[in-house]
């Protein structure tokens, strides 16, 4: 299977597990043992105590193979509750980026300034010939920002992967 193939699918699944100590690794063992590819990542405590955090995995395969993750994700013991957004319907997801170019010609900044604020890519930081800047949306958005930086001298990205909860009144 490839991502070519039309029965191939990404699913943005979210995670309630305890905040202790092995709970991501045993996650990510699940993932790896099995060969099944992650592609963002994002971990964090959610609740005022610390007790519980909060995975967001985005990752792809045949819809058998997602609900396998998903089935295997509910039996880990740290785990409270598996949430697929991609099947629950309307869901908000994005990430946030830091993006440095260093454009070595007055033409090539100005072009990166330029598309910078079509994207609504924030200026963090400056150099007389190099630009950090900070982006967040969908990673679509910010896929195609990092490839127009390319040609004015991209060096380097740095991203959070995909935070992701469901629209409206639906919770994990």
């Amino acid at each position: 299977m490839t991502a070519a193939d039309p029965t191939y699918t990404s699913a943005t699944i979210s995670v309630l597990v305890d905040n202790e100590a092995g709970v991501l690794a045993r996650v990510i063992g699940l993932f790896s043992g099995r060969g099944y590819n992650i592609d963002s990542l994002t971990v964090a405590p959610v609740d005022d105590s610390g007790q519980r955090s909060r995975i967001n995995v985005v990752t792809s395969g045949t819809q058998m193979v997602i609900e396998q993750i998903k089935a295997q994700l509910d039996r880990l013991v740290p785990v409270h509750r598996v949430s697929d957004l991609t099947q629950l319907g309307p869901h908000i997801a994005r990430e946030m980026a830091l993006i440095k170019v260093i454009a070595t010609t007055a033409d090539k900044r100005a072009e990166a300034l330029r598309l910078s604020d079509a994207f609504r890519a924030r200026v963090i930081d400056a150099t007389v010939e190099s630009f950090v800047f900070e982006m967040t949306g969908s990673t679509a958005k910010l896929d195609a920002f990092v490839e127009l930086m390319r040609p004015l001298g991209l060096a380097e990205v740095s991203r959070t992967g995909v935070a992701a909860m469901a629209r409206g009144t639906r919770v994990i």
